[in-house]
């Protein structure tokens, strides 16, 4: 059973993970625009995935007998400047969102609440990830320059990427049977 503090703060992060989602569908939006389809289907696949990151969290709250309490999202800004902009604002968010999970693994230690801790070790994985591609895509930006080929080759090669739907376990990746 989950605290009400550790519920309250799950619950935030729920709205943070929908956030990010909602950024991440406003910085596709903005590349479509500027005319960067690879980079506008790079972050509807980050869209995606922080849809799944919410839900996941969503259905832990629900499995642990807690009441997810949806709030109000933020509006994104709508502007982001260059590329290279784009991603250090993307790597930004993500560090503020690594640092929410901490924060949250922190609480579960605080609250003696092994189970949550478990369930957030993924979270700390999935951080790791997220801000090495940003690292990734940031690096190569900063390569490429002022060039446009080199743009065009990154913005070539972020179209290559796919949304991959996590399988569920046959338990819902609960652990019950």
């Amino acid at each position: 059973m989950l605290s009400e503090k550790m519920l309250e703060a799950l619950n935030k992060q729920i709205n943070n993970e929908f956030y990010s989602a909602y950024l991440y569908l406003a910085m596709s939006a903005y590349s479509a625009f500027i005319g960067l389809k690879g980079f506008a289907n790079w972050f509807m696949v980050q869209y995606q995935e922080e849809m799944v990151h919410t839900m996941k969290i969503y259905d832990y709250v629900n499995d642990q007998g807690g009441k997810v309490r949806l709030m109000g999202i933020a509006q994104p800004p709508t502007e982001f400047g260059s590329p290279l902009n784009i991603f250090e604002k993307t790597l930004k968010h993500e560090k503020f969102i690594t640092k929410c999970i901490n924060d949250l693994v922190n609480l579960t230690i605080k609250e003696r609440d092994h189970a949550t801790n478990i369930f957030l070790q993924w979270f700390i994985t999935e951080q790791i990830e997220e801000e090495a591609n940003d690292n990734e895509v940031i690096s190569k930006l900063k390569l490429a320059g002022k060039e446009s080929n080199g743009l065009f080759m990154i913005d070539k090669e972020l179209a290559a990427r796919v949304f991959t739907p996590p399988v569920a376990s046959k338990d819902g990746g609960t652990g019950k049977q």
